[in-house]
């Protein structure tokens, strides 16, 4: 789910850009009048939300039981004053995923972003297979990832810790940046770059005036993916974390021996709350970003 939520993103962000004509609006419009009837695909739309949604609403109901077990017993807020005043380790590991996350999708995105600027704007040797080769990362197992991470950084001597897990974050997004920013540049409209060249405007002018803004969206679409797929990675995580570098999937696991605790399920509203608020910031702040170009 999370792999998909950068998808989605991108796919909303690019909308906003995309002018509708007249009789693309009265089709739509027709199209709604007619089809308030049943049919599969609403069937099977409803029960894929279900499907998706019903395990947050069950985790946000039990994040109020008083009781441990799975039996509902009463309200309270007992497992929210837990997680505030007596879950430091797990603090610890939530500000460890967190500034892992956002340093891997920042160092991705920028690498991301150069690199699907090149491939698409300049012709080279070796372009088809440097692309087929940064896909690579997307389709192979996360296992087989986490093993090589592992042979690799034992063969330069480098201990495993913080770093390790952030070297190999930002190498497993970057396909995905690359793929996004991608998406973008095969929609950009070249001649702009031609304008602004006949008007004076030097390369690096022309890259951060005009190009950046333009494919704004497929970056910040790629951004958040890479946040969200890092927060939730386990497998490679497993293979390249040392002492002192735990992540909160990392925590939650070794809380499985001896039975999760519902804190797990309070620090989970608040992780949805936020994850909600900054979506619909950035939903709201896109939509002013492309009204004003």
């Amino acid at each position: 789910m999370a792999r998909t939520l950068g998808v989605l993103f991108h796919n909303a962000f690019a909308s906003m850009n995309k002018p509708r004509s007249e009789n693309a609006r009265h089709a739509k419009r027709a199209w709604r009048r007619h089809n308030h009837k049943f049919s599969f695909s609403k069937l099977v739309l409803w029960l894929t939300i279900v499907f998706l949604f019903l395990p947050l609403f069950v985790i946000i109901v039990y994040s109020f039981n008083e009781s441990k077990g799975a039996e509902f017993t009463k309200v309270s807020l007992t497992w929210y004053k837990e997680l505030f005043f007596n879950s430091k380790a797990l603090w610890q590991a939530l500000l460890n995923s967190i500034l892992i996350a956002f340093s891997s999708a920042a160092v991705s995105t920028v690498l991301g972003t150069m690199a699907s600027i090149g491939v698409n704007w300049y012709k080279f040797r070796g372009k088809k297979f440097i692309q087929t080769l940064t896909y690579l990362p997307m389709v192979l197992p996360e296992v087989i990832i986490g093993i090589s991470m592992v042979i690799f950084f034992s063969g330069v001597h480098l201990p495993l810790g913080l770093f390790t897990v952030f070297a190999a974050h930002t190498t497993f997004c970057l396909p995905f940046v690359f793929l996004m920013v991608n998406a973008r540049l095969d929609e950009f409209d070249y001649s702009i770059v031609e304008a602004s060249h006949d008007l004076g405007a030097t390369e690096v002018q022309t890259m951060f005036k005009v190009v950046v803004p333009a494919i704004m969206p497929g970056i910040l679409s790629g951004f958040l993916m890479a946040i969200t797929m890092s927060l939730e990675d386990f497998v490679i995580t497993f293979f390249v974390a040392g002492p002192g570098s735990t992540t909160l999937p990392l925590y939650v696991y070794s809380m499985i021996r001896f039975g999760v605790s519902p804190v797990i399920n309070s620090l989970s509203v608040i992780m949805i709350i936020f994850t909600c608020s900054i979506a619909f910031i950035c939903r709201k702040g896109l939509k002013g970003f492309a009204a004003g170009h």
